[in-house]
């Protein structure tokens, strides 16, 4: 879904249809203070990383929409020619409205699951690298969910790094039932 849409309803300078989600992730980020786009790369991967992919090519081109509708200003030139974003009064309305919203179906995107529907067409040794590889990155994730169980501050933090801790569980589960020959 576009960020800009003309027959949707007017923030500011633009018209911005329903947010799409990686809009919605970055004026979120936004609301922590000013960042060039690399920074919002780095804090979206940290924060959501685990549940919510963002690519850098995903961000670098939903600013400049966002900074067309009026949600977010330039802000400080940075070092390297980076670029500071901020937030402004219509993109927190924006972001709010969206929040509020109905959060419709949430549809997973795995480059590993989708590795692994195609398994078929590897060899016994691949099918073995590319299970025990993701096994190593999910018990990974497994250990660090469950610091962020220990050390989450608030509530929603805390539910969220459960649910880490359960997505991991439940695709290290998947992998240990896959047949590696």
């Amino acid at each position: 879904m576009a960020t800009v849409d003309s027959t949707a309803l007017p923030w500011d300078r633009g018209v911005v249809s329903e947010l799409n989600a990686t809009a919605a992730a970055l004026l979120g980020l936004l609301h922590e203070g000013p960042q060039t786009g690399g920074q919002l790369v780095s804090a979206a991967r940290e924060r959501f990383g685990s549940f919510f992919s963002v690519t850098r090519s995903q961000v670098y081109r939903e600013l400049p929409a966002l900074a067309d509708a009026g949600l977010v200003r330039l802000g400080k030139q940075g070092p390297r020619s980076s670029q500071q974003y901020v937030i402004t009064a219509a993109g927190k309305k924006a972001f709010k409205t969206w929040l509020g919203g109905e959060p419709g179906p949430d549809h997973l995107r795995s480059p590993l699951i989708l590795r692994l529907v195609h398994a078929s067409t590897l060899t016994a040794k691949q099918r073995v690298g590319l299970i025990d590889s993701a096994k190593q990155v999910y018990n990974g994730e497994h250990e660090a969910a469950k610091t962020a169980v220990k050390t989450a501050e608030d509530p929603y933090a805390k539910a969220i790094a459960e649910f880490g801790v359960a997505r991991a569980k439940a695709v290290l589960k998947l992998l240990d039932s896959i047949p590696k020959s």
